[in-house]
């Protein structure tokens, strides 16, 4: 979204033709999908708007209340370029990276509550693109809901499982995520331990490492080669997106347009997002509000989590500190 709103403030200075067929082209890289339209009105309710003066004297005040995000990593299996990233051969995609964004009132604070992928859930019944809808099912891993609804049944079960409403959604796709690393010319992470795992293509002795776009996704993917727990990625996860923050933060794009364009280009083109935060106009207004918001002030959690009694190889939510950590996001 930092990368979205400096471009669209570049694209604002420029002026003229050029600069609108730059907003044009950034603008429909960006895929929709109408979640509020799909679920209407049976869902949490969504907590009071606030808004403040934005920084920029000229600009429209910024909504700066409490706000929850469903950010979603979508791993497709098809596709040449998805393959040569270590997507596999089968079909479709799924939602194996999924994060909870809660922004604080006043935007000074962020907590990050990763959902693992092998929680298993109670899916509720979704509403389909052909008019029908989904079946209930008990007992099924989390990330079954975007295979079997998409976006709207991955919201859907996200907010049954929390009680928490998703005020926006946004996806980042397999290739786009690697995309935008190599246009932000690589990211800084250490792990403490050798990571070597085939099925990821990713090896690393311990310590500190520059990785370019295909190493970081390789590392946001692998489990393999640090114990096999997808609880292990998850932290692997988290060190990556505070990391990504750090790197957007101090990299300066504005002094190199040409890079910024390129991260900006690759950012929009990997996204689907909601209605309400498919343009870059939307995008950019939550980028304003977020101004004030640093990599320190972001905290990075995963939802408490048990061994399921019917199979040890998944996880339920471990009780009541699950729910207590869904209320304090309400």
């Amino acid at each position: 979204m930092r990368v979205v709103a400096l471009a669209f403030g570049c694209v604002l200075v420029l002026g003229g033709a050029g600069a609108g067929w730059l907003y044009w082209h950034l603008d429909h890289n960006i895929r929709s999908v109408d979640i509020d339209g799909a679920l209407g009105d049976d869902r949490p309710a969504r907590p009071a708007a606030t808004a403040s003066p934005s920084a920029v004297p000229s600009a429209a005040p910024v909504d700066t209340g409490v706000l929850n995000l469903l950010v979603l990593g979508s791993d497709s299996r098809t596709g040449k370029e998805n393959k040569a990233l270590g997507g596999g051969d089968s079909g479709g995609a799924r939602s194996d990276t999924a994060m909870v964004v809660h922004l604080d009132a006043g935007r000074t604070g962020a907590t990050v509550v990763s959902i693992p992928r092998d929680t298993l859930v109670e899916r509720p019944a979704c509403p389909t693109r052909s008019g029908g809808t989904t079946a209930v099912a008990y007992g099924v891993m989390f990330n079954s809901a975007y295979s079997v609804g998409g976006p709207v049944c991955a919201v859907k079960t996200v907010e049954h499982l929390t009680g928490v409403r998703m005020d926006h959604y946004l996806e980042v796709d397999f290739t786009g995520f690697a995309d935008i690393v190599d246009a932000l010319g690589g990211v800084d992470v250490t792990t403490p331990v050798a990571i070597d795992d085939d099925r990821s293509h990713l090896d690393l002795t311990a310590g500190e490492h520059h990785l370019d776009g295909k190493q970081a996704l390789a590392f946001a993917r692998t489990r393999y080669g640090i114990g096999g727990s997808d609880l292990d990625r998850i932290k692997l996860q988290q060190q990556l997106v505070k990391a990504l923050l750090d790197k957007v933060s101090t990299e300066g794009l504005l002094t190199d347009p040409a890079r910024l364009y390129r991260t900006a280009d690759a950012a929009t083109k990997s996204l689907t997002a909601d209605t309400g935060l498919d343009s870059l106009t939307e995008l950019t207004g939550l980028a304003r509000s977020l101004g004030g918001l640093s990599a320190d002030a972001v905290r990075t959690v995963m939802m408490p989590v048990v061994p399921a009694p019917s199979d040890g190889n998944r996880v339920v939510p471990d009780e009541p500190e699950a729910t207590q950590l869904w209320k304090s996001l309400r």
